[in-house]
């Protein structure tokens, strides 16, 4: 195949943001079809590269093939979709149901969220990964706020320790997930913020634990039905083929998460607490979008 055509299919696979595994089969019927078109224009007379250079106008814009391509394989089965929102659904029902103070369903929880996520990251980061991502990294945050109620002295040094590694590690994932799509890191960021919210709502003080369950056995209706909320949200998105509309339902979900914590805390979350929450809540969702430009643009300055 011609260094046109190669370059051609090379710009299509950058733009696709499939699994691997798809793309893999996609781009080799690509590649197939565009054989047969150079053949055919070759029988016509024409030499090879008049006949590469026909055959790039003919397909049209790689970046227009890809969307094209993309939109007609992003919509995932029912079956992702439900395995995509699984995590969340999983959570919810912990607080729903009142189980969140069962140590037992607390370490199943972590076995099942933790083993589906290395399964998923071993099988090429298929869509249905990035939620399990998400709730993989709840507990490295949670042991974070434990080492601020460790004996004086070693709390600072568990937090010099501590956060460095946290922040590298999920640097490393975000960065990975962003080379993937950058929408799936926005996916995997979308709990956060709300995460954050009931924080804030619980009050975290010097009384923990005792304080803290209690604050949380209050809420823990309401935190179930937030994250409900975002299996909705999530299955939804995996539906969707669309672009503009996957990113619409990820900040309208934001949107409507935060507020079921405002209002269900009976003002416990400041008006400025709220806006100061959906600020973050935006940049933390399309923020990815920059960095996979950014990402993309260095790599094409290596490569020239």
């Amino acid at each position: 195949m011609t260094t046109v055509l190669s370059h051609y299919l090379d710009s299509v696979r950058e733009n696709l943001r499939l699994d691997r595994f798809l793309e893999r089969e996609v781009i080799h019927e690509l590649e197939t079809h565009i054989e047969d078109e150079l053949q055919e224009l070759k029988k016509a007379g024409l030499s090879e590269e008049e006949a590469a250079n026909t055959c790039v106008k003919l397909l049209g814009s790689a970046k227009a093939v890809a969307r094209q391509i993309y939109e007609a394989h992003s919509q995932g089965t029912w079956r992702q979709a439900l395995l995509a929102a699984m995590p969340h659904l999983l959570f919810g029902l912990l607080f729903v149901l009142n189980w969140w103070r069962g140590i037992a369903w607390l370490l199943g929880m972590l076995v099942l969220v933790l083993g589906m996520a290395v399964y998923g990251w071993w099988r090429g980061k298929p869509a249905w990964l990035f939620p399990w991502l998400s709730c993989s990294l709840v507990p490295v945050g949670v042991a974070g706020l434990l080492l601020l109620y460790l004996p004086e002295g070693w709390s600072w040094v568990a937090i010099l320790l501590y956060i460095p590694l946290a922040l590298w590690l999920l640097y490393s994932i975000t960065v990975q997930t962003i080379k993937r799509d950058w929408l799936y890191s926005s996916l995997m960021l979308l709990p956060l913020p709300t995460i954050i919210g009931w924080f804030l709502a619980v009050e975290p003080v010097d009384k923990f634990p005792e304080y803290w369950l209690q604050r949380i056995q209050d809420f823990a209706p309401w935190i179930g039905l937030s994250f409900l909320a975002l299996a909705v949200a999530v299955a939804t998105f995996i539906r969707l083929r669309k672009r503009w509309l996957k990113v619409s339902v990820l900040v309208m979900s934001g949107l409507i998460t935060l507020t079921m914590v405002a209002y269900y805390t009976d003002g416990r979350l400041s008006v400025p607490a709220f806006l100061i929450l959906i600020v973050v809540m935006l940049v933390l969702l399309l923020s990815p979008a920059l960095v996979e430009r950014t990402i993309r643009h260095t790599g094409q300055q290596s490569e020239a």
